[in-house]
């Protein structure tokens, strides 16, 4: 298997957060994002950029991190139990955008690459990432031209693989706990180590940098589209799904708080604003019982 170079990952990361925040702020228009450095006692740190109160992104946060440490926490090992005990290098950008318009998705995304090594063994490394949409209000051309950039990105490496990471997207995005989707997916891919180091960080960077060419055109669409008091308190309410698969499933969460990674960073996917209310039922033939009924359905947009 060919040698990792984690200097090259490490320049691409930076470079990705560089240009994705460049391209956010000129999309928003008036807000720009605040940088922070951080260091982690362990070994490591990152730099979190955080934009606010924009005219159309309420909230959104985009970090790069590169931590290390003595042992794997338990969410890096779970479902690779023979790397307990290894030493660890761990480093990705990692991005929630919470738009202020209800009409606007949400989006996520994230790539990062471990390495993990034990004296006298080979290092075993892998590659994760992808990137997800949550939209309050749904539409079929979002929807479609959000998967068509998924598949576009990844179909070099392989006829099968935007279907593959889509099935695996559609089924890691989801909320056991209510029995529904988060959003309308998109691609996912964890422990990607097959295709050799070159080929699988090509397949990263082709995810990476492929996610504002999906995000952007449907910001641009929907973001003056009228909206009022319902749309918004609707929106707040299905924020509050985003806050419990964050705090309940995400690996990437649960890898941040376990290896004591920065706390403001980690919970900067947390949107701004959010509500709960106890038992809340959509009015029957609403458009909101339409993103139910029609988007929070595990289908094929292409």
């Amino acid at each position: 298997m060919s040698k990792p170079d984690k200097q090259a990952v490490l320049s691409y990361l930076r470079e990705l957060q560089n240009q994705i925040c460049s391209r956010l702020e000129a999309l928003d228009g008036k807000a720009r994002f605040s940088a922070e450095t951080w260091q982690r006692e362990e070994g490591g740190g990152g730099e979190s950029r955080v934009i606010t109160d924009g005219a159309v992104i309420e909230k959104g946060g985009v970090n790069f991190s590169h931590v290390m440490g003595a042992s794997l926490p338990k969410s890096a090992t779970a479902h690779r139990p023979e790397l307990e005990g290894c030493s660890f290098e761990a480093m990705g950008v990692s991005l929630v955008i919470h738009p202020l318009n209800p009409r606007v998705p949400t989006s996520h995304a994230n790539v990062r690459f471990f390495i993990a090594e034990r004296e006298g063994a080979e290092p075993i490394w892998w590659f994760g990432g992808g990137w997800d949409l949550t939209p309050y209000y749904g539409n079929d051309e979002d929807c479609r031209h959000w998967h068509q950039v998924a598949k576009d990105a990844v179909s070099p490496f392989g006829d099968d693989v935007y279907s593959r990471y889509k099935k695996w997207c559609d089924e890691y995005f989801f909320l056991k706990h209510r029995n529904e989707p988060r959003g309308v997916g998109g691609l996912f891919f964890d422990d990607l180590n097959e295709l050799g180091f070159e080929q699988s960080f090509a397949l990263m960077q082709a995810v990476g940098s492929s996610y504002c060419d999906a995000y952007v055109p449907i910001v641009e669409r929907r973001k003056d589209d009228a909206w009022g008091e319902r749309e918004r308190n609707f929106q707040l309410y299905r924020r509050g799904r985003y806050v419990e698969f964050n705090l309940v499933y995400d690996r990437g969460t649960l890898f941040g708080l376990q290896t004591g990674g920065r706390t403001e960073s980690i919970l900067m996917s947390m949107p701004p604003l959010v509500r709960w209310d106890y038992n809340w039922q959509p009015e029957q033939g609403s458009e909101e019982a339409r993103l139910y009924e029609h988007y929070l359905q595990a289908k094929e947009w292409l």
